[in-house]
């Protein structure tokens, strides 16, 4: 490193470089180790936890068994097998707190699956309490079984001897001798003093008979109160499950019931808008977006007839009124909010564009808003023909049942595919065209009265009336044409107003 020959600085920067790295890699490899130890150690540990949990299924088997024996050697065998299941349990509870201590050490140890250790330990330790009450409530059950059993063996004994002792004290033979009498009184006395025992046995087997009434009357009692106590619970979780639907119905009436009020003020408010055009426009316009905005209170609604659905409940005492209910009466003002701003656009455009007046559309709105009774957008074939009539078209009067080629070649324009119904929009689109084309003729004539006119003044003559036209056609024009009246209020002699004259002709 003296050497004048090496840059000593740049050797130094690169063996510490390399020292550090060096440095690095190993405490990676002792950090990579100790989390490879941890893994090891917990995965040893779901091992030896599966393997309990195994033995305890097994044991569980066993001790819910519902043999108890079918008699007393039965019963005595299967308590044997059980006193070593017991005293088996009691052996493997050492390794039971083993697997719980190592388990709860690596919870506060590790990092690495700390919330599934928890979860496994828990689910064990209730494993094997349920494996220690089964074990319980079956030797339990089996000392009880011993217990009649034995009492059943007992009857027995003592019947089969009361049944050997009624021949000899049902005999008839009494002796015919002295002899033959002292033999039998002999064995009399001998069935005496065979009785006295006999009777202190029977004795207890009546007691023990008792007491095995009254422990079955006792457990029975038991069990009728815990079946009570079972039952009041469950009717007070019902009720409060009955309380929290009734909540529920009441929230979802108070939403849809207003709703629903919402949607019909808002039609209305919709159909009865007047003023201008381009103010109606703006109304509904607003209208409009506020419809969008409620969709939002609908998804609440909606929400709460999905937790109405999955809590059971099928009946709401509270409204009329379903979710399907709603959403379409929405999807249909939200459609007629749309087709209201387009009726209205096409309306304007129509004004600005084709000569019908604000005065007639305006006309065309309210008839078609009167007949509208239930503010749905749209008129009956009947209405729509009583709308049309009330308009001033003469539409002949028919029977029903019979054809009507007039009215049906309207309804081959308003209603080409025979829906039933006439739209707001369908109707104005119709009426426009109509009062356009009125508009175009009264264009025509008010031209050929011009014509006649003298360098087209704004007024004919009574002279040039009868000079261009028949007799007849003038003498109805002088009839009919008011007098001209200039930009001064002077009524000129001799002229009429051709072009009021052509215009009356053509309203409507």
């Amino acid at each position: 490193m003296t050497s004048s020959a090496f840059d000593t600085s740049q050797v130094k920067d690169k063996r510490d470089t390399i020292n550090g790295r060096f440095q690095k890699i190993k405490s990676m490899a002792a950090s990579r180790r100790a989390r490879l130890n941890e893994s090891h150690r917990l995965h040893q540990f779901f091992r030896d936890m599966d393997d309990e949990e195994s033995w305890i299924k097994e044991k569980k088997l066993l001790v819910s068994s519902e043999d108890y024996g079918r008699d007393l050697t039965g019963v005595q065998n299967l308590r044997k097998k059980h006193k070593r299941l017991e005293a088996e349990l009691a052996a493997h509870e050492p390794a039971i707190q083993g697997v719980l201590d190592t388990g709860k050490k690596l919870s506060d140890d590790n990092t690495i699956g700390k919330e599934e250790i928890q979860q496994r330990l828990a689910q064990f330790v209730e494993h094997w309490k349920e494996l220690k009450q089964l074990a319980a409530a079956r030797g339990q059950r089996l000392e009880e079984s011993l217990e009649y059993q034995q009492f059943v063996a007992n009857v027995e004994e003592e019947e089969a001897w009361i049944n050997e002792k009624m021949t000899l004290v049902a005999s008839e033979d009494y002796g015919d001798t002295l002899a033959a009498i002292q033999g039998l009184l002999k064995k009399h006395e001998a069935f005496e003093t065979d009785f006295t025992v006999h009777k202190d046995r029977v004795n207890d087997v009546c007691t023990n008979g008792q007491d095995l009434i009254k422990k079955a009357l006792e457990e029975t009692w038991r069990n009728l109160q815990k079946i009570i106590k079972e039952r009041e619970l469950e009717l007070q979780k019902e009720q409060r499950r009955q309380e929290e639907n009734d909540k529920l119905r009441q929230e979802f009436a108070q939403h849809a019931n207003a709703f629903h009020q919402w949607i019909q003020e808002t039609r209305s408010c919709m159909v009865e808008e007047s003023g201008t055009l381009e103010s109606q426009l703006e109304a509904t316009k607003r209208k409009h977006q506020e419809i969008r905005a409620m969709r939002s209170q609908l998804k609440k609604i909606e929400d709460l007839g999905a937790a109405m659905e999955e809590a059971l409940i099928l009946d709401n005492k509270y409204t009329e009124h379903s979710t399907v209910g709603l959403a379409q009466q929405w999807d249909q003002l939200d459609q007629l909010g749309m087709r209201m701003q387009h009726n209205l656009e096409q309306q304007i455009q129509a004004r600005n564009t084709t000569g019908v007046t604000e005065e007639a559309l305006k006309e065309f709105s309210m008839m078609f808003k009167h007949f509208d009774k239930d503010k749905s957008g749209r008129l009956n074939h009947q209405e729509f023909k009583s709308c049309l009539r009330s308009l001033g078209y003469d539409l002949p009067m028919v029977e029903e049942g019979e054809p009507d080629p007039e009215f049906e070649a309207i309804l081959d324009t308003v209603d080409p595919n025979r829906d039933g119904h006439v739209s707001l929009q369908e109707y104005m689109a119709f009426m426009i065209s109509r009062e356009t084309e009125n508009v175009k003729s009264s264009e025509e004539i008010e031209s050929a009265f011009r014509a006649l006119s003298s360098e087209g003044k704004p007024y004919v003559t009574k002279e040039e009336l009868y000079q261009n036209l028949t007799r007849e056609q003038a003498d109805y024009c002088v009839s009919h044409m008011k007098p001209y009246v200039d930009g001064k209020g002077r009524e000129l002699p001799t002229a009429f107003d051709y072009v009021e004259f052509t215009r009356s002709l053509f309203v409507n």
